[in-house]
């Protein structure tokens, strides 16, 4: 009996360790998965400016030079 005892308590403590392990690999994930959030944001909002710049930017293949 007291041999089982054991076993379980074991058992229950390596069950512990794994779900507070687990528990650091999520808060873990979870900022980088907000970081990585936050800099995509920012790749977008860069290149949504660079996009609107490019686009009021005149084209010189179009455009004629000036003394025309």
């Amino acid at each position: 009996m007291n041999e089982a005892i054991r076993r379980l308590e074991e058992k229950i403590a390596y069950l512990e360790h794994h779900v507070t392990a687990q528990d650091k690999a999520m808060l873990q994930l979870t900022d980088d998965l907000a970081r990585l959030r936050r800099e995509l944001q920012q790749v977008v909002q860069r290149l949504t400016e660079a996009t609107a710049e490019q686009a009021e930017a005149p084209n010189p293949a179009v455009e004629r030079p000036p003394h025309y």
